[in-house]
């Protein structure tokens, strides 16, 4: 159990919040008038290394053959979401849709959840070496033979939107990068205008750094200001060219559970102050998780299941949405 009791915590939000520099956060107005705490559940559609076991590893050549525990874990947070009154936000990897049986994802499309771009192969939009975009292509060069990096990202993500479009009869909503960048595409025109041409708004490319729990260590305080603290810089904006990005919450389940090996209470203990310092400060708090690491790590839905009480109980001052309705309030506080 947390032994923080509210008034110290509440009081250690604000301070948080005012020892932040550069970070500006919205004064306070009432709720309902466009300044509600936006807090997203995302989850990404793939298979990650060590999950289930610590030793697999093959996982990383085949990030988008999810196994039907994943593929179950999915339908039923996106399904507790929407009895919380929201939704859940996914992001697929192109390659999941080549498996035969797709209708676990058309059903999540067709309960209103977005589905988004998450590249075909799981590409690192940045590489800029081709042994660098994604290990199948390390395996199987000739997959990508004759191709500059550049043209093999950009062609993994248009087959990303093609396969949607084909098998679930829909555009992407929204794209995120695979793995999270500390200072997003702010260096990168060259990616931002290929998303903008591809006819993408907005990415989810920004992930800030904050301290690296020690393996198997019970996170102390300092960890969790930390963590605190980048969650203050987890803010979107705009890009000078209009694209909007929207970075992803700290700490996500594989910064806790792969990189920290930390227990669910450590993990939810996180995500319950990140949540109430957007919830304080009417900001934007974006879970990021993965349902191939939380069937093994939170089998119960205990972290979507807390966000969806602690949006539920701040009433009218938040509300459980996509990265759309994130995005399109950035464009307006832009304008």
């Amino acid at each position: 159990m947390d032994r923080t009791d509210h008034s110290t915590r509440r009081e250690f939000l604000a301070a948080t919040a005012a020892g932040v520099a550069g970070v500006s956060i919205a004064p306070r107005a009432k709720a309902g008038e466009g300044d509600q705490a936006l807090i997203a559940i995302t989850l990404d559609l793939e298979m990650s290394r060590n999950f289930p076991d610590r030793s697999d590893t093959h996982w990383d050549f085949e990030k988008g053959n999810l196994d039907d525990r994943a593929k179950s874990y999915a339908v039923e947070a996106c399904r507790r979401v929407k009895a919380a009154g929201g939704v859940l936000h996914c992001f697929a990897v192109g390659r999941v849709l080549e498996q035969e049986d797709v209708s676990w994802l058309e059903g999540i499309v067709r309960a209103g959840h977005p589905v988004g771009n998450h590249t075909y192969d799981h590409a690192n939009v940045l590489a800029t070496r081709a042994e660098d975009i994604q290990f199948r292509f390390r395996r199987a060069p000739w997959l990508i033979e004759g191709r500059t990096p550049a043209e093999v990202i950009r062609d993994n993500v248009r087959l990303a939107t093609s396969a949607m479009k084909s098998r679930l009869n829909c555009e992407p909503a929204g794209f995120r990068t695979p793995g999270g960048f500390h200072d997003g595409l702010r260096d990168r025109p060259d990616v931002r205008a290929m998303l903008r041409e591809q006819g993408f708004g907005w990415v989810s490319s920004l992930y800030p750094p904050h301290e690296a729990p020690r393996p198997l260590e019970e996170p102390e305080p300092a960890v969790f200001d930390s963590i605190l603290r980048a969650q203050a810089q987890a803010q979107p904006f705009v890009y000078p060219d209009g694209l909007v990005e929207i970075p992803m919450s700290p700490i996500s389940d594989i910064g806790a559970f792969r990189t920290g090996r930390w227990q669910l209470e450590w993990f939810l203990k996180a995500v319950r102050l990140g949540v109430e310092w957007a919830i304080e400060h009417r900001a934007v708090y974006d879970f990021l998780g993965h349902p191939s690491c939380l069937y093994v790590t939170d089998p119960e839905f205990r972290a979507i299941e807390l966000i969806c009480d602690l949006a539920r109980r701040a009433g009218d001052r938040a509300a459980l949405v996509g990265l759309e309705s994130i995005a399109e309030r950035a464009r307006k506080r832009e304008r």
